[in-house]
């Protein structure tokens, strides 16, 4: 019996409250998940978790040997990484969570150039909108948009988008272009369910002043893409990150508007635990990012 592989299971079991949950952590499946734990119990001859059809909990006893079998796994991922680090060869499995849009349109092509530059390092990528707990997850490194809501993390700034409206000529030529956000009431607004309020648009005045006004539209989409591929068919004004909306602004196939209240640019960090010794499987690929994002992004440049 793998003893650390128990341990680290039972671990997973306990942060994230399933079998299944703590198997697709560790990429295994929930039945094997159950046989390492049950393996782990049998060996120190205690029982750790009370199972039920619906839950488990811990024991007593299970709950001190989590308490301190995590701090012992910690410390020896530690001295794992202290050693690798002075190896110097970025090697591993590394756990990355990005969004689904930004990632799959600016971020995929990254992560190839990444893996053809460090072959040794295993890229583990999943693309969600959901704001993981890296910690509790097992994620190396989240890419987020916008401010960090957890402060617990680190955070290094890769670049920033820009918010931008935008239409079709043939919806501005039906309908108008609005002089002022207040001038969008009127106009059927194509809403993007991703933002944390789709239904208000945030502006910044020529003063220096933030506003917003609420809009509506028969159209709701939890995507960007989707939200711009209707604008550019005519049947409405969306708002979308610049990361998105450039390339059909570019191409001309959408018109910005209200550029003079653009509100400001939303900031796109990379967030990593912190650690006395930091993975450089985790460091050579944040570096990586910062690198290829340095400079105004090709998203925001000629349109």
């Amino acid at each position: 019996m793998d003893r650390l592989e128990c341990d680290r299971m039972f671990v997973a079991v306990m942060e994230t409250g399933s079998f299944a949950r703590a198997a697709s952590r560790l990429r295994t499946s929930a039945g094997q998940a159950s046989k390492l734990v049950s393996r782990l119990e049998a060996d120190l001859g205690v029982r750790l978790l009370n199972r039920t059809t619906r839950a488990l909990a811990a024991t007593e006893a299970g709950q001190a040997y989590f308490e301190r079998v995590r701090v012992l796994l910690s410390e020896f991922d530690t001295l794992d990484d202290a050693v690798r680090n002075v190896s110097g060869t970025p090697r591993g499995r590394l756990r990355v969570t990005a969004p689904v849009s930004f990632g799959a349109r600016q971020l995929a092509p990254l992560f190839v150039a990444f893996a053809r530059q460090f072959p040794q390092i295993e890229l583990d990528v999943s693309f969600s909108d959901r704001v993981v707990n890296v910690v509790d997850e097992g994620f190396d490194v989240a890419i987020r948009i916008g401010n960090p809501a957890d402060t617990s993390l680190v955070a290094r700034r890769l670049c920033e988008a820009r918010i931008v409206l935008c239409a079709s000529q043939d919806y501005l030529a039906q309908h108008g272009a609005p002089a002022d956000p207040e001038g969008l009431a009127p106009h059927e607004c194509i809403i993007d369910t991703n933002f944390r309020e789709p239904g208000s648009w945030a502006f910044r005045n020529p003063d220096g002043s933030d506003t917003s006004v609420g809009v509506s539209g028969r159209l709701h989409f939890s995507n960007a893409d989707v939200a711009l591929s209707a604008a550019e068919a005519g049947l409405g004004i969306a708002r979308a990150p610049s990361f998105m909306a450039g390339p059909r602004l570019r191409d001309r196939l959408l018109v910005p508007l209200l550029a003079s209240f653009e509100p400001s640019p939303l900031t796109i960090y990379a967030l990593y635990p912190p650690g006395r010794h930091l993975a450089i499987k985790v460091r050579v690929f944040v570096d990586f990012l910062v690198e290829q994002f340095r400079g105004v992004p090709e998203w925001d440049q000629g349109w």
